[in-house]
């Protein structure tokens, strides 16, 4: 099948990228043409582009409710998450060399933590209920006189679990410790104003708000200490070195200038209507994290018997994108970490297909998924594509 974005395409694996709004591309393209300057020249076509990147700073900024001063710009969520880590590690290493993290996190600070373990830091990695939910009395228990981040990411990329981020921070800050949020997949999709949160770094990335990839961005609190991750030239106040993406953070703040919550009732109206109409026609389905606050988007189903990469292709096969969890795991023959986490036993993890929604789908397509399921699952279970 071709991987075309084809009107005959469902698309619903908007959790591991959205596709890019026109009016983005729009205001890319200038940047990506005649108006082609290094940000860091002198001259007019330099000036040009460094006038560009400083507006989407702004919009960015205006996006969390801080100072453009405060915005980092870098080349991916990932890359905001291990700057956000390791530039505070290597900043306070003297006064503390302990670190909190959620064990549902994505594997961008999961792996950024452990390698600091590696190299002689202390890691508590916090439980979460079978919900998915942190224990802001559990990061209460963790913190010590030298721990010096919290790191708890906004909403969860598999499940769409929302942390209680500012009762954490609160903790944090009490106990004398920074804390940073990875707000990758809560961007346009919940409130993120930073003084409500109560955060000191918080991590952006442009694909998951209708932007382009191999953009991101990391907010820093003024006076948080951070040490820079890429040496090299002055860029961003010499916090990351390196020559400017220009077209690409224009479009990160194009697609944040645009991004709204407005959506998200019609969105969590359809996947309501999946869920339900997935557990009407089939049994042993399992939805988790129902009872917590999740994104409107997204939907985390487990099929009794059945391996949920036989459900994926079967569903492919329709013309349906979906996912079995985060597509930075996606090449990993494990269950997935969250669930896990959450208590979920891992015959059952095998068999999650995740599904996460956007603002361009419909009843209709939510229908032929729901159809496409009702089918597939089945003649999967009676094949013995099972677990």
């Amino acid at each position: 099948m071709s991987t075309d974005a084809t009107p005959r395409l469902i698309y619903l694996d908007h959790n591991a990228t959205t596709p890019l709004d026109p009016a983005v591309l729009a205001a890319m393209m200038p940047y990506l043409k005649e108006r082609f300057g290094n940000a860091s020249s002198y001259h007019t076509a330099g000036r040009l582009a460094r006038a560009a990147m400083e507006h989407a700073r702004a919009q960015v900024a205006t996006f969390l409710g801080a100072t453009p001063a405060e915005v980092i710009f870098t080349g991916s969520g990932t890359e905001a998450d291990n700057l956000a880590l390791r530039g505070v590690a290597a900043a306070t290493g003297r006064r503390g060399r302990h670190l909190v993290i959620g064990a549902t996190e994505h594997p961008a600070v999961l792996r950024t933590a452990a390698d600091l373990a590696a190299d002689g830091w202390e890691v508590t990695c916090l439980p979460v209920d079978g919900e998915g939910r942190v224990d802001p009395a559990a990061v209460r228990q963790a913190l010590r006189a030298d721990t010096v981040l919290v790191s708890v990411m906004a909403a969860n990329n598999e499940t769409g679990v929302i942390q209680p981020v500012a009762e954490i921070a609160a903790l944090a800050h009490a106990a004398g410790a920074l804390m940073h949020t990875d707000a990758v997949q809560a961007a346009g999709k919940m409130p993120l104003q930073v003084d409500c949160l109560g955060v000191d770094l918080l991590s952006l990335a442009g694909h998951k708000v209708y932007g382009p990839k191999g953009t991101g961005a990391l907010y820093v609190r003024e006076g948080t200490p951070l040490r820079a991750g890429l040496t090299g030239g002055p860029q961003e106040s010499g916090r990351r070195a390196g020559t400017e993406n220009v077209a690409g953070v224009v479009g990160l703040g194009a697609a944040l200038a645009a991004a709204t919550a407005g959506d998200q009732p019609h969105v969590a109206g359809l996947r309501q209507r999946l869920v339900d109409g997935v557990q009407a026609c089939l049994d042993g389905v399992q939805v988790h994290s129902a009872r917590a606050p999740r994104l409107g988007n997204t939907a985390s189903l487990s099929f009794a018997g059945v391996d949920g990469e036989a459900v994926l292709l079967h569903l492919d096969l329709a013309g349906i994108a979906a996912a079995t969890g985060s597509a930075c795991s996606s090449e990993s023959a494990e269950p997935s970490h969250v669930l896990l986490a959450m208590g979920v036993p891992p015959r059952l993890a095998r068999g999650t297909v995740r599904f996460s929604l956007g603002r361009g789908n419909t009843a209709a397509e939510i229908d032929a998924t729901i159809a496409a399921l009702a089918q597939g699952v089945p003649r999967l279970r009676a094949l013995g594509a099972g677990l």
